[in-house]
């Protein structure tokens, strides 16, 4: 198992930018895929970003396409979303998660077998 809390959610304009961050802990993290999700009131948990356990590979939602990159440092057993020119929209809870499996790249959420408790993400219009 593994334990995982995000920080750098907060308050931001529209067109401004935020950097999340994940720290891990409890299980190897860099054998493994993570990602990012996010989740808006009365909305579906969204598939935002994710990166392979080597970060030679990256994956995003049509969302946020073009404006978020994901990156990760295993020295420091740590992921990063950059996000870029926000949107009222982007507005929800954001939620790290790690893959369930060694070795594997794939971005379902059920592909994702521990979460973060989320961080607060709320752009101004």
């Amino acid at each position: 198992q593994v334990q995982l809390v995000e920080s750098g959610g907060g308050l931001v304009q529209a067109g401004g930018s935020l950097r999340l961050s994940c720290a891990a802990s409890g299980r190897t993290f860099n054998n493994y895929t993570m990602g990012w999700f996010r989740q808006a009131p009365g909305k579906e948990r969204e598939f935002v970003a994710s990166i392979d356990w080597s970060g030679g590979s990256t994956r995003y939602g049509d969302s946020v396409k073009g404006r978020f990159t994901i990156s990760r440092d295993n020295a420091k057993n740590s992921v990063y979303l950059q996000m870029n020119r926000l949107k009222p929209e982007d507005t929800a809870v954001y939620y790290c998660a790690q893959h369930s499996f060694q070795y594997r790249f794939r971005q379902n959420p059920f592909d994702f077998g521990s979460w973060g408790p989320g961080t607060q993400v709320t752009v101004s219009s």
